[in-house]
């Protein structure tokens, strides 16, 4: 039970410094523009930049690596992990910066889906939804405690001390990994053919456009949460980082409930979910008068956001553990990879109906990726009852 314990803590602790690089730019925009003598927007394109790359090479390299030990595959590309973050840190020029970026990208979304894949090694069933709703946690603790922390050092001490708090952190995660995870971790051998067998399952089809679109709908307006905090709802500068700290701390609530879903319903309970979100979306421009309801409406909405992410990690892997074995690690990286396309989907629909529409129309935006969203999970239920006797 105590090895459990801190292989455990190990796949969190990964997911966690994983974040905190993803996230840190945005907190240090300010400065890397200074440094660099490039407007904040332009710094701005690291994240899209970062989220794209992330998206689009994950499933082509997981599927390279899909054949070969998980446990020292893991090891090599925190290392690589830890040399973008270093040429991060020396970046003399904002191009060399991008470039240590991109590498950081390549490497991130392969590296959580191998975690990801951990999970079911090490856990017995009864405990997955509690281990994934942690990992998952791991970025909200980021976000919330990580972020703030390399702002403040960057403020304080200067950026490259933020990347190399990030570098330190990953060298004790690399030690914790060879120290306590399994050695012996292998997905069935497969050809690249055999891997994509996984996608040309019904259940796998529907169930990836759940996490596009269940953040594309939060996304149409989360993009814009300072300027909804400050401006439409007008809360003060001072009462503004009060409430990201709080909306942080309601993301990883999000997150827990979400492993306990497993325990339960998982996605049966999600067309209840997006029914709620649907009228809190749409209700949301109505509370702009009204700042501690909208405020109220926010958090919600922030709650219901990770619902989804243990219920449908659990449904890839047990279709593959059943069907795919040799589409384990793939499995475990759809969540991330359409997760981040989402993420781009709904700041570019957010942007356009900001710039046609006013602020008013982030809430119904994002409806209507509910909308889509209900319709999708309702589908995917329906055919998992269907093949329940055959498969699942």
């Amino acid at each position: 039970m105590k090895q459990f314990k801190v292989q455990s803590f190990v796949l969190v602790l990964i997911a966690f410094t994983l974040g905190f690089s993803e996230f840190l730019i945005v907190g240090i925009l300010d400065d890397l523009s200074k440094q660099f003598g490039v407007s904040v927007a332009t710094v701005g394109y690291l994240v899209t930049i970062f989220a794209m790359v992330y998206a689009i090479s994950t499933p082509f390299i997981t599927l390279l690596i899909g054949k070969y030990n998980l446990f020292w595959s893991l090891m090599v590309l925190m290392g690589i992990f830890t040399l973008g973050n270093t040429l991060s840190l020396v970046a003399q020029s904002f191009v060399f910066l991008v470039i240590s970026r991109i590498i950081t990208a390549l490497v991130s979304g392969v590296a959580i889906s191998i975690a990801l894949s951990f999970v079911g090694y090490i856990s017995p069933m009864a405990r997955q939804g509690w281990l994934l709703s942690w990992v998952f946690s791991g970025f909200s603790i980021a976000s919330v405690l990580g972020v703030p922390l390399g702002t403040w050092i960057s403020t304080n001490f200067g950026w490259r001390i933020s990347f190399l708090t990030i570098i330190g952190i990953s060298v004790i995660t690399m030690g914790l990994i060879l120290l306590s995870l399994p050695r012996g971790f292998k997905q069935k051998g497969s050809s690249i053919g055999g891997q994509l067998a996984l996608l040309k399952d019904h259940r796998i089809q529907i169930g990836m456009f759940l996490p596009m679109f269940n953040l594309a709908a939060i996304y149409v307006f989360y993009t814009y949460l300072r300027p909804i905090i400050t401006t439409q709802l007008h809360f003060s500068t001072g009462m503004l980082t009060i409430l990201l700290f709080v909306f942080g701390l309601a993301n990883i609530i999000g997150n827990q409930t979400s492993g306990k879903l497993t325990e339960g319903p998982g996605l049966k309970a999600m067309p209840k979910v997006y029914v709620t979100q649907f009228i809190l979306l749409v209700a949301l421009p109505f509370s702009f008068n009204y700042s501690w309801l909208g405020a109220f409406l926010l958090m919600m909405l922030i709650i219901s956001m990770p619902l989804l992410n243990s219920p449908i990690q659990i449904h890839f892997l047990q279709v593959a553990e059943k069907d795919y074995p040799q589409s384990i690690v793939l499995a475990s990286s759809l969540n991330s990879i359409f997760s981040n396309f989402g993420i781009a989907l709904g700041s570019a629909t957010g942007g356009v109906m900001v710039s046609h529409f006013g602020m008013i129309s982030v809430g119904p935006g994002g409806a209507v990726y509910t909308l889509m969203t209900f319709c999708l999970v309702v589908w995917l239920n329906h055919l998992n009852q269907k093949l329940a006797p055959q498969s699942l």
